[in-house]
């Protein structure tokens, strides 16, 4: 379970990120965080994970203080999160399958590393995670000579490969197609109705997000202003989460 309590994020030039946030996140939810551009959104996804400290107030993972974790725990605790970007930051000059392994790398000794050498199982466990999101036949085609949709999946076997019990994703689908948008969509809802796996998903879609999501979370100014299932969110709610003047995608 991830819990914010009170929790604020002012940035270092005074710009505020997060006003006052209370929410709960339970486990296997599958939650759509929406907004206009500089909301707070990436902020809230980003705060789980210690990527942007927040500055006060409290937020724990399964009650531990993620502000309190020494850089170890902080580590560990970022082997359960995992994390999908917009640009699916993934080494294109290599194979499908060497970047899927690149999520062991932490796990293994010294010389491993060094020489990128990987156990057996590890190989056996990235070929499945490619499996599960629909692209085990470009395991040893090179990354760049991929579309755009298979990259980002790409980039979600290789988080499924650090069994995580929470996937953050920040935009996932920004910089896809529709078509391939909802592939990807697709692929994210698989992954948590059958492997349970909580899911929180910064969207600029909205129609994606009410279509695929469980629950959604309207955010302003870095302030929640609407919380509850998809099927709630009528024009009013957009209204107040966009303003009634901005034209929502």
């Amino acid at each position: 379970m991830i819990q914010f309590t009170n929790v604020q994020k002012v940035y270092p030039n005074g710009t505020v990120g997060l006003r006052d946030v209370n929410l709960t996140i339970k486990d296997g939810e599958f939650v759509a965080i929406i907004g206009r551009s500089g909301a707070g959104k990436s902020t809230l996804i980003r705060a789980i994970n210690r990527m942007h400290p927040i500055t006060g107030g409290n937020l724990n993972v399964d009650s531990v203080d993620v502000e309190r974790l020494s850089s170890r725990e902080l580590r560990a605790l970022r082997r359960r999160i995992g994390m999908i970007f917009q640009s699916f930051n993934l080494v294109t000059r290599t194979t499908v399958i060497r970047n899927v392994l690149t999520a062991f790398v932490p796990d293994e000794p010294l010389m491993r590393r060094i020489f990128g050498v990987f156990k057996r199982e590890d190989k056996l466990k990235a070929l499945e995670c490619l499996d599960k999101v629909g692209i085990l036949e470009k395991a040893f085609t090179r990354v760049d000579q991929l579309s755009g949709g298979q990259q980002q999946r790409v980039a979600l076997a290789r988080t499924l490969a650090q069994n995580p019990s929470v996937i953050l994703a920040d935009e996932p689908v920004a910089a896809l197609d529709p078509v391939t948008a909802r592939v990807v969509m697709d692929d994210f809802r698989k992954i948590n109705r059958e492997m349970g796996i909580t899911v929180l998903i910064n969207i600029h879609h909205v129609e994606l997000a009410l279509e695929y999501c469980d629950r959604v979370i309207g955010i302003r100014e870095g302030q929640i202003v609407f919380d509850g299932p998809s099927g709630e969110v009528d024009q009013a709610v957009l209204d107040s989460i966009y303003g009634a003047q901005d034209e929502k995608d």
